[in-house]
C-alpha cells in the first residue's frame, strides 16, 4: 500500500518552461510557480511568497512547454518527489519537487479586463493540458 502523497498548488509561473528530452526519448518539462499567502500581523497584513519547482513528463510535458509562459496563472495537481545527490565537494544534497499529474493554466488578463490573446472575449474556462 502506498502512503498518501498528493499536492495541489496554484500560483503564477515565474519563468518560461524548459523542455528537454531524456536519452530514452521521454519529454520532461520543468518550470516554477510562485504562490502568495496573506496573513494578519498586528493591524495590517503580511505577504508571504513561496516558490515551487514543477516537473511534467511525457505528453503532459509537451503541452506544458507550449503553454507554460512566465506570468501565466497555473494550477498543478501532483505528488512530491525528493531528489538526492552528492555535490562536487562530496556533500549530500536534496531538493523536493512537484511531479505534475495534471496542469491547468488560465488566460492572462490585462488591467483593463482584456486578455493577452487575440480573442475579443476572454475565456472563462481553464485551459487544461
Amino acid at each position: 500500500m502506498n502512503d498518501l502523497n498528493s499536492i495541489l498548488v496554484e500560483g503564477n509561473i515565474v519563468r518560461d518552461s524548459e523542455l528537454k528530452t531524456m536519452p530514452n526519448g521521454t519529454a520532461i518539462c520543468k518550470f516554477s510557480i510562485a504562490t502568495t499567502r496573506y496573513y494578519k500581523k498586528g493591524e495590517g497584513y503580511e505577504k508571504e511568497v513561496s516558490y515551487f519547482d514543477i516537473e511534467a513528463w511525457a505528453k503532459l510535458a509537451e503541452a506544458a512547454s507550449e503553454r507554460g509562459k512566465k506570468g501565466i496563472s497555473c494550477r498543478v495537481v501532483g505528488r512530491l518527489k525528493q531528489d538526492r545527490w552528492t555535490d562536487a565537494e562530496g556533500k549530500q544534497r536534496s531538493k523536493v519537487v512537484i511531479v505534475a499529474d495534471h496542469v491547468e493554466v488560465r488566460p492572462k488578463f490585462k488591467k483593463d479586463g482584456q486578455n493577452d490573446s487575440n480573442e475579443s472575449e476572454p475565456s472563462v474556462d481553464d485551459i487544461e493540458f
